[in-house]
């Protein structure tokens, strides 16, 4: 998953729309995408096929691609790979690599399994960074081997926006390698981040990050919020 060769088919290749994904609020479609002997599956999202929110402006599916650029530039192996594609089908929007999930996993399953308890704390951290205002427990997949985490369409807002069902981990350390790459991130090592987020948007994604650094620790669920921490629905 996330080799070259598959991202470099995500670029390239020729779009086949399958079909609408089930359950999806905005138009995810299934597409195949072909290279030569080379395919790939993936989850389309057009700007096209957006619900307007108050809150975001549109464009989400470039927030998609940012969250995986975040993903690439703090090394923590999270997101599937995500790309831009100005020729498919329907518009501009995001590819990213399908996912097969295996049974019916979820965050509320996973977080049983004591093997994926540094995972699951990694993304607290990178949920924590991204602002992201929608980690449903639906979200964090398991293919059978690993798990992913997908639909990240709604975070780098610059109010204060987090609402995720992974409270579970509050106060626990950070690792210190990841700790190593928030903090270079936080110092200016941003990837092609900037290409996706404006200047302000970039400056606040660095800046949570450095106070990740400072603390060491993932954060509690604050009370001093117009919000509640939590998404709707929470699966």
């Amino acid at each position: 998953m996330n080799t070259d060769v598959e991202i470099e088919v995500l670029r390239h290749g020729d779009i086949e729309v399958i079909g609408r994904i089930p359950g999806s609020s905005n138009q995810a479609l299934l597409v195949r995408v072909k290279s030569g002997a080379n395919e790939v599956l993936a989850c389309y999202k057009a700007e096209r096929g957006e619900r307007q929110l108050w809150d975001f402006p549109d464009g989400l599916w470039r927030r998609e691609i940012a969250a995986y650029e975040l993903d690439c530039a703090l090394s923590t192996g999270l997101v599937p790979a995500t790309i831009s594609r100005d020729d498919a089908p329907f518009g501009p929007g995001s590819l990213q690599l399908w996912v097969t999930e295996s049974g019916d996993e979820h965050y509320f399953t996973l977080r049983e399994k004591p093997e994926l308890e540094q995972w699951l704390m990694a993304l607290c951290a990178f949920d924590v960074v991204a602002n992201n205002a929608d980690r449903k427990s639906g979200h964090v997949i398991f293919d059978g081997h690993r798990c992913w985490a997908i639909d990240n369409g709604l975070s780098f807002h610059e109010s204060d926006k987090l609402r995720t069902v992974i409270w579970d981990y509050a106060t626990e350390p950070i690792d210190a390698k990841l700790l190593e790459s928030l903090d270079r991130f936080a110092s200016g090592d941003v990837g092609n981040l900037a290409q996706w987020l404006s200047a302000s948007e970039l400056a606040l994604t660095q800046f949570r990050a450095s106070e990740l650094v400072h603390s060491g620790e993932l954060p509690q669920p604050s009370e001093d919020r117009e919000w509640p921490p939590y998404p709707w629905p929470l699966i």
